[in-house]
């Protein structure tokens, strides 16, 4: 039985893991800050099987809220197997441009509260010497375009810091994967134009995900394509990726 806690559990990505996650018996701490979505994404995996199910209201931009988080969530399953952090916006990068306040709340938001809970959790999971920290970042954290630059440097800073958090917690039997969605048809980005091609279901990510952990990996594009699609995009030189709009 895996004990799992998942940070943003009302998530979509979120939700579609800890649906597959039940059927391997598995125990869950939810934390997120609507406590009336947490009560159903509780009620479904209880009806779904789960045995033991904790829910925990925080918003994850309290930074004075994340110790008493982790101390109920020890002192619920005594330890944790996996963390998963799920929780984010998709900013409105005009609105970000316009209004500095803006932008500094998305980045708190998408990047500095999951450092911060990064740093509490590989504390613990030191003590623990087992475990695997997962963390959903993006693509977008992998080069910054004009149309989402304000997201992607708080997902790149994301990306760094579980970089150097994996060597550290690789010392002591912790493991560090990070995950890079790329389109992913959630409420997130209901009203986005997206291509079509390149849009995957909460649920096929989840499944990725979920393999992406059992196989300890380090980074996971999912779908793996992205993969591929990132690394023509880095390699345009900036004098020509500077005239592109994307």
């Amino acid at each position: 039985m895996k004990r799992i806690l998942i940070i943003g559990a009302t998530s979509a990505i979120a939700t579609a893991c800890a649906r597959l996650w039940v059927e391997q018996g598995s125990e869950f701490f939810l934390v997120a800050r609507n406590s009336g979505k947490l009560a159903q994404v509780a009620a479904d995996l209880t009806a779904r099987g789960a045995k033991t199910v904790t829910v925990h209201c925080m918003d994850a931009t309290d930074f004075a809220a994340h110790g008493a988080m982790l101390e109920s969530c020890i002192a619920a399953m005594q330890q944790i197997d996996i963390a998963l952090i799920a929780h984010g916006t998709l900013p409105d990068q005009k609105a970000c441009e316009q209004d500095v306040s803006v932008a500094l709340a998305e980045l708190n938001n998408n990047g500095t509260s999951v450092i911060g809970l990064l740093s509490l959790l590989a504390n613990q999971f030191e003590i623990q010497r087992c475990g695997t920290l997962a963390v959903i970042s993006s693509v977008a954290g992998d080069r910054g375009r004009p149309s989402n630059y304000l997201y992607g440097t708080a997902k790149a800073a994301v990306s760094t810091f579980c970089e150097g958090l994996r060597a550290r917690m690789f010392k002591v039997g912790v493991h560090v994967i990070t995950i890079k969605p790329g389109f992913v048809d959630t409420p997130m980005t209901q009203g986005l134009s997206l291509p079509a091609a390149l849009l995957a279901t909460p649920e096929r990510v989840a499944a990725l995900i979920i393999k992406g952990v059992e196989k300890r990996a380090d980074t996971l594009y999912v779908p793996g394509f992205w993969r591929l699609i990132l690394l023509i995009i880095k390699i345009i030189p900036s004098a020509i990726f500077k005239r592109l709009s994307l």
